[in-house]
């Protein structure tokens, strides 16, 4: 007589095999495909807006310009001179990883004759749009303008207002206005569409 089963404690799974009395047990650890933090498994594109209401660091206004990161990538918009509201509409792609979901932003003041000032900064965890992306794949939502998650403003995000994250164009989009942290003001809006991401959910 043959009988197999599993048994599992934790994180450990056992196949267990039985046959003519004998019991033959097999021992392997379980890891979820998430717990590789280097894969890269899909792209966002993130749009710098604008900004507004950004601090004086010159005599009477700023030359800002923006610092994005995200993991070990790094991307940098122009300056904009004598602007306290400044429009940059600057695109960048980026590599997003289960180790690379919190999207970081510092603001500086552009100076030609010493340190650049900083203006400010903020971050921003982008697990809800990737998880709102593999929820529409599960549930199959194709209607133009679904709204797949609202996010609120907490203290892994900085956001200034809430957030909605929809599906737009056969894209999953997010708008957010962030505010910056260690400044008296200032707010940068961003746009960001995740891309590229596999038809299906990693196994658990």
């Amino acid at each position: 007589m043959c009988v197999f089963f599993f048994f599992s404690v934790g994180s450990f799974c056992c196949p267990v095999f039985c046959f003519n009395g004998l019991v033959f047990l097999f021992v392997f650890m379980y890891m979820p495909n998430s717990v590789n933090m280097g894969d890269k498994f899909g792209q966002v594109k993130v749009m710098v807006v604008q900004g507004r209401r950004l601090v004086i660091r010159d005599f009477k206004s700023s030359d800002p310009y923006v610092i994005l990161k995200l993991g070990n990538q790094t991307a940098k918009t122009k300056v904009i001179n004598s602007c306290l509201n400044p429009v940059w509409n600057e695109e960048f792609h980026f590599s997003i990883s289960e180790h690379a979901q919190v999207l970081k932003l510092q603001v500086f003041d552009k100076d030609h004759f010493k340190a650049d000032d900083k203006m400010g900064n903020a971050h921003l965890s982008l697990q809800p749009l990737v998880a709102s992306a593999r929820l529409r794949k599960i549930l199959g939502v194709t209607a133009e303008g679904t709204t797949l998650r609202k996010v609120i403003p907490e203290s892994d995000n900085c956001l200034a207002a809430d957030s909605s994250i929809n599906w737009v164009n056969g894209e999953v989009v997010q708008d957010v206005w962030l505010r910056l942290c260690d400044v008296d003001s200032g707010d940068i809006e961003l746009k960001i569409k995740l891309i590229n991401l596999p038809s299906a959910a990693p196994s658990k």
